[in-house]
């Protein structure tokens, strides 16, 4: 393939050669009729997938949200709760919410 015979607009990129553009550039331009036929992928899915689709994913929402602060704690603290890997800061909440049960109880 010669320069003159390339896809229309294309700019060199490092991540894609000449032969990946000219690969997906090969579809042909949709009709004004096909255009009016397309809808929204959710009318064309099955419900499960189309709400999947939909779907932010990622953590729920919780009841309550949490509050970042700064804390100076000892670095042996710290560097216990890293030791249990990951999660360590919900068992740091965890033992801290039980302690402050304890004082709220005293």
């Amino acid at each position: 393939m010669t320069g003159s015979d390339r896809a229309p607009g294309y700019e060199p990129n490092p991540a894609y050669s000449r032969d990946d553009w000219d690969e997906v550039c090969d579809n042909p331009e949709l009709s004004e009729a096909e255009i009016a036929q397309l809808r929204p992928a959710g009318e064309g899915l099955p419900p499960f997938l189309a709400k999947a689709l939909q779907s932010r994913g990622g953590r729920p929402k919780a009841a309550s949200k949490r509050v970042p602060v700064s804390l100076r704690i000892d670095p042996d603290v710290l560097a216990t709760f890293k030791e249990t890997g990951p999660g360590w800061q919900t068992r740091m909440n965890d033992a801290l919410a039980e302690a402050a049960k304890k004082l709220k109880a005293a």
